[in-house]
């Protein structure tokens, strides 16, 4: 009886699985696929892509970390407003489910300089005695509340924004804090002026007694705006269904209660909504989320795990969706589509991770949980997708994706810092942490590096090309410390020729296993490179101010040369696809930095021979 019924399910599923390939869903129709063995998956990137950290953990140092010493940082969530761009996110003393919780909030006018957080939602304490169903143990005197929100923003028909959060209960480390059993949601209003409203719980769960709640409930308020927006919110099921992880399992407030993750959303040009969940699952919606055509099932052709996907229509008319292509939380990647449904293509949006400085309770490695501007919480004054998540659930990033997404240059560059910055750097593809930043100061495209664990990088692309030259100006501001590593690089992100401006203050070419020595330098003094490649003869010839240092061989084929990358520091392969998670200790001198290193590129020339 039992393997009959195993048979019809299964048999349900298949047909289940066959009526949706045969119908319009969200599917994958592109050839590339990421390869877990490279950071950056062997994918071509996004070109003009800016990542940029805007919260940097640090526990022995948190003066240097805006006042706080929390270390697990995750969950962002982003909105415009206001002409200013809001990120919150939720943060921990140590790992994940391990109280206390409290979530933060950063504000900025450009989406590049943030201001250090603010507590936006405080620490709760759990009221001593609260438990579960079917468990017999209970929160101590002592037991604070998990945040576990996946909604950060909502912007009212009538000009308010709200922001909100989940106080979730973990009775142990393994207890999950959305079970559907703890406190409740809260909300608050951002005003213009910066300045919050009062905390209110918007939603209780029924395992908590709200008689013994902190905070009122939202309909005490006298304001009278505030209330509708707050009910204006109750009543859109787009929004409510972000909230199906934390509420009560038959909440009716949830259109689909079906125990999917981290759901998203975006409309298509005939009206249909097309919704999206942790694992790549999807479905359609012909009402706006009041039902959903069938039960969420993976989108074919995707690769995706459990970390979250998003997805959104961009300021083209396209649509994009930004995910970990992998069983693993890196790489970060956009697949775009010209219907929102057929996806084609698959480029880097982030290959980096940096070293996790700080152990800790399912703490995964790699670029993860990415958001964007929800619809209705406001539209990026550039025009861009901009986007927000955390590295190694520690720190907090942003990144500015250009619209129209392309992959490819199909001219000459020519880019001079001292002439046009702002335009030749919106070009450039940059990861700027904020102890290794990569940004414009004055004529100059400028890497800066005191970070001990990480790097700043900047990557111009130029033509593809089996032959051509390159011509690029560094001014170093030291030579007794720091290493500024550029490559030529492939199309696959595979590096065949790497000059080093060394620590010991001379210039080096990687020549096979060893870096053989070029010439000296001198800190402060501006040198000019030229290269000649050609990838059929695997080699290129190098001239550092006018004098010929000879021909070198690459080491390392590549097909073509398509990206010329700029890094202060050396090539990154941990963690790899056979790493353990979770890391349970900290890395010495975790929140110390080192002497700064600082390298000028005023220009950067590249054209394609043939």
């Amino acid at each position: 009886m039992m393997i009959k019924s195993v048979l019809v399910s299964l048999s349900l599923a298949a047909v289940v699985q066959q009526v949706v390939a045969q119908q319009d869903t969200v599917r994958y129709i592109g050839k590339t696929l990421s390869n877990v063995d490279y950071h950056h998956g062997q994918l071509t990137p996004a070109v003009g892509t800016h990542n940029i950290q805007v919260f940097r953990a640090n526990r022995e140092f948190p003066e240097l970390a805006g006042g706080h010493n929390f270390t697990y940082n995750h969950q962002p969530f982003l909105a415009y407003w206001n002409n200013t761009y809001y990120l919150q996110f939720l943060s921990n003393p140590v790992g994940e489910h391990i109280a206390e919780g409290k979530t933060l909030l950063l504000t900025s006018k450009d989406g590049r300089n943030w201001s250090n957080p603010t507590d936006l939602f405080p620490t709760y304490l759990v009221p001593e005695g609260f438990t579960k169903p079917g468990r017999t143990d209970k929160a101590g005197k002592n037991l604070y509340a998990i945040m576990h929100q996946r909604m950060g923003f909502y912007h009212a028909k009538n000009d308010k924004l709200l922001t909100l959060a989940y106080y979730g209960v973990a009775l142990d480390a393994k207890d999950d804090p959305n079970d559907g059993n703890g406190l409740g949601r809260v909300v608050r209003e951002i005003h213009k002026d910066g300045s919050f409203g009062p905390i209110y719980f918007i939603h209780f769960n029924a395992s908590f007694d709200e008689k013994g709640a902190k905070y009122p409930f939202y309909k005490k308020s006298q304001d009278k705006a505030f209330v509708q927006a707050c009910d204006e919110l109750l009543g859109t099921p787009l929004m409510m269904q972000q909230w199906v992880e934390e509420s009560d399992r038959n909440d009716p407030l949830i259109p689909l209660q079906r125990p999917v993750k981290a759901f998203s959303f975006y409309h298509l040009n005939d009206g249909r909504v097309v919704g999206l969940w942790k694992h790549a699952l999807t479905s359609m919606s012909k009402d706006n989320g009041k039902t959903w055509q069938y039960s969420p099932l993976r989108a074919p052709g995707f690769v995706n795990s459990n970390a979250k996907i998003w997805g959104q229509k961009t300021a083209d008319g396209r649509y994009a969706t930004v995910y970990n292509p992998s069983e693993f939380r890196w790489p970060l990647a956009v697949s775009t589509s010209n219907d929102g449904l057929n996806y084609t293509d698959l480029l880097l949006v982030n290959g980096e991770i940096t070293t996790m400085r700080y152990g800790g309770n399912y703490k995964s490695y790699g670029p993860q949980y990415v958001r964007g501007i929800v619809e209705g919480n406001g539209v990026a004054p550039d025009n861009n997708m901009w986007l927000t998540y955390s590295m190694n659930k520690e720190d907090i990033w942003t990144a500015v994706v250009p619209v129209p997404i392309k992959s490819t240059v199909d001219e000459a560059v020519n880019d001079n810092f001292a002439k046009n910055a702002g335009q030749a750097y919106n070009n450039w593809n940059i990861y700027s942490p904020l102890w290794a930043s990569a940004k414009v100061e004055g004529k100059a495209l400028v890497l800066r590096d005191k970070d001990p664990f990480d790097y700043a990088k900047a990557d111009r692309v130029i033509q593809s090309a089996q032959k051509g030259t390159i011509e690029f100006t560094v001014t170093p501001q030291q030579n007794d410390h720091g290493s500024l590593q550029i490559e030529l690089v492939n199309n696959r992100g595979v590096a065949a020729a790497r000059i080093i401006m060394d620590k010991d203050g001379i210039i080096k070419n990687k020549a096979g296993y060893r870096n053989a020595s070029l010439t000296k330098y001198e800190e402060g003094k501006t040198y000019h490179f030229a290269l000649t490649f050609d990838v059929s003869t695997r080699s290129y010839q190098v001239a550092i101010n006018g004098e010929d240092k000879g021909t070198k061989l690459f080491f390392q084929p590549v097909s073509n040369v398509s990206k010329v990358s700029f890094r202060t520091g050396d090539v990154r392969r941990f963690p790899n696809a056979d790493t353990e998670t979770d890391q349970d200790f900290d890395v010495e001198n975790a929140g110390a930095s080192v002497k700064e290193a600082i390298y000028q590129i005023t220009s950067l020339k590249a054209e394609k021979v043939k």
